[in-house]
């Protein structure tokens, strides 16, 4: 424990996946001494101060009437909603409808928010910066302290000419596709790139890799992903790097209670969840508990932000939002749509995977779980009934996997990768303290 505490500025992406890794490891932090302050999207008031930690708010655009009693993350929420038909095309054709305007609204939040993050990093002080986005923020790098980049998305991210390229969900064993779809994506994004490089550059910051729109830090980079499914045998990563292979915040609610189930009578426990964004396709949602209805086994359902739209089954509970965390340890199969979080606390807690993947990393995910052999994708628009009954029935009855799972569970909770993470941070804060005070 350093002499002295620690001044922490944590910035997550506005989104929960991102948001709750930094929950987990600033709780910790915050639990040895340390000041933790969030830098978050307005949205996210009061939400974070609730928790002990100190806030300061940034607005991505320009305050619209009612925006202060948005729901955390809104804006995604909308922006998902509003893109849901593009999910329906192959992953190569998301990049112009989908990945490209999701990264143009990243960046343009970056830029409207540089003042703002300016004047907070001048306010607070921090002897180390901790960033969880896919976009950088130039205050951020140049803040004067060491700055932690975190990937709490598919490790696909930190590019490798040896594996696939990001967003893609394309097979790690065969590369035919990989040039054309990384062709696609620097004719989809490289204007948007440029602009941004540019305006960074402007800011006092380093240029960007190539075809990226975020920085490496030179001090200490952290991503989220089991070694057991890592890509680290093709694509080594410098001694900055440091895997965490899961990253599992306490949840205080322990209010939800998680139904019975008779294994005696062959039924199986399962977890649904599209997250808070997937599940904004309430089409998809209904679609998936009028297949999942007609089965023997239980349901828990994530309905999210349009639960009010959603009419659940007899062999169904659910809420609009649930202390995942806590439901996990007693499923026997989670169907979710691969984000890097319900992933690796799947993993965490040893559970098997039906994955119906939406965008983003979730393809990468899906596919992972897939050739890995601890779950199964299937398409997430047109599979049918028996396939998706059938993939159910395969999982939950499967004990070798289920065997595998457990071992992996057990390695996965010794690394504590939430520990992991505080120690790395605390250390690089106060070897800096240390190296300034000389």
């Amino acid at each position: 424990m350093p002499q002295l505490p620690l001044t922490v500025l944590l910035m997550p992406e506005s989104a929960y996946g991102p948001t709750n890794n930094c929950i987990g490891i600033g709780t910790v932090l915050m639990g040895r001494g340390h000041r933790v302050v969030f830098a978050a999207e307005a949205s996210w008031r009061g939400r974070l101060e609730a928790r002990g930690f100190e806030e300061r708010m940034v607005d991505l655009a320009p305050p619209s009437e009612g925006s202060s009693s948005q729901d955390a993350g809104q804006f995604w929420k909308d922006f998902v909603r509003d893109t849901a038909p593009v999910f329906r095309r192959p992953t190569v054709e998301q990049l112009a409808g989908f990945v490209q305007p999701t990264f143009e609204a990243l960046v343009d939040g970056a830029m409207y928010c540089e003042p703002q993050l300016r004047e907070i990093v001048s306010e607070v002080r921090p002897d180390v910066v901790v960033e969880d986005n896919v976009v950088s923020f130039p205050a951020l790098m140049t803040s004067g302290s060491p700055f932690v980049r975190v990937v709490s998305c598919n490790p696909l991210e930190v590019r490798g000419d040896r594996i696939p390229p990001p967003y893609s969900g394309l097979p790690a064993a065969s590369s035919e596709e990989w040039d054309a779809f990384r062709r696609e994506f620097a004719r989809t994004h490289r204007l948007l790139w440029e602009r941004f490089n540019g305006w960074v550059q402007q800011q006092g910051a380093p240029a960007l890799p190539e075809l990226e729109f975020m920085h490496t830090s030179p001090d200490l980079n952290l991503y989220v992903y089991p070694e057991d499914i890592d890509y680290a045998d093709v694509r080594p990563l410098d001694p900055t790097w440091h895997r965490l292979d899961s990253s599992v915040r306490e949840v205080e609610d322990g209010s939800f209670e998680v139904p019975y189930v008779d294994e005696d009578a062959g039924t199986a426990l399962v977890y649904l969840s599209l997250g808070s964004l997937g599940s904004a396709d309430v089409d998809l949602m209904r679609r998936l508990i009028e297949m999942l209805s007609t089965t023997p086994h239980r349901y828990i359902v994530s309905m999210g932000p349009c639960h009010d739209e959603l009419a659940l089954a007899d062999n169904m509970v659910g809420a609009e939002f649930l202390p995942q965390t806590r439901i996990l340890p007693f499923v026997d199969l989670v169907i979710t749509h691969g984000g890097n979080n319900t992933t690796t606390e799947a993993l965490h807690f040893g559970k098997p995977m039906l994955v119906l993947p939406l965008f983003w990393d979730q393809y990468d995910n899906a596919q992972r779980l897939h050739e890995t052999g601890l779950g199964v994708r299937l398409d997430t628009y047109t599979c049918s009934k028996d396939d998706l009954n059938s993939t159910i029935d395969r999982l939950v009855n499967d004990d070798a996997l289920r065997g595998r799972l457990a071992d992996l569970s057990r390695r996965i909770q010794a690394r504590d990768g939430v520990t992991r993470a505080a120690d790395l941070i605390e250390e690089l804060g106060s070897r800096r303290r240390r190296s300034r005070q000389r």
